[in-house]
Formats: C-alpha cells, structure tokens, sequence
C-alpha cells in the first residue's frame, strides 16, 4: 500500500497548489482571448463612422491583453509564497484592471451603436 508523505510545515497541500496552477492557466487563456478579439476586430470588423474607431478598439484589447498576462505570474507568485508561509492570500488588482478594462471596451463599442 503506498503511502502518502505528509506536507512540510513550508509545503503546502499540493491540491492547493494544483488550484493556484489552475487560475493561473485561466489567467493566461484570457489574455489569449483578447488577443484574438483584437486581431478579429481589427481584421473583420467593418470602420465606425468614426474614423480609427476599429483600431483603437483593437489596441485596446491589446493593451488589456498584455495588462493581464503581465500580471498573472507575478499574482501567481504571490499566491504560492503566501500558502507556503502560512499566510494570508494576496488581494488582487488584476480583477478590477481586467473589469474595468472590459468595461472601458463595451462603453467604447457600444458609443457609435448608440450614438450612430
């Protein structure tokens, strides 16, 4: 019968540490999502009547994007350093960057609907 080895007082329960690599990798596919809708606006949106208004809203998603994937490692980090000394979790920013972010694209999109 194999035996489990109980965790160190600095090693934490590697299910925790399995579910901080897994909002880790969920904070890597968004960027990559944004990516693509920056590329797919850019590319295949027809212009706004507003002269750049595609561009600009591909760059946005751009921004965001490297915003996010910039971020998320260190949060990672941050995360696994807490866990392994037994301290509290980190808040993170990423959350509110990333709403207001998405926030900032729909206002912007929906302007020439509304507007136009």
């Amino acid at each position: 019968m194999a035996t489990v080895a109980e965790p160190t007082d600095d090693e934490p329960d590697y299910r925790f540490t399995l579910a901080n690599e897994r909002t880790f990798l969920a904070w890597i596919r968004t960027p990559l999502g944004l990516l693509v809708a920056g590329v797919a606006v850019r590319q295949f949106v027809p212009p706004f009547d507003v002269p750049g208004a595609t561009t600009a809203l591909a760059l946005m998603c751009v921004i965001l994007a490297a915003a996010v994937a910039v971020s998320s490692y260190p949060r990672w980090r941050r995360v696994q350093q807490a866990m392994r000394a037994g301290a509290p979790l980190p808040r993170s920013r990423l959350v509110g960057v990333l709403a207001g972010g998405v926030l900032l694209m729909a206002l912007f999109d929906a302007a020439p609907v509304v507007l136009g």
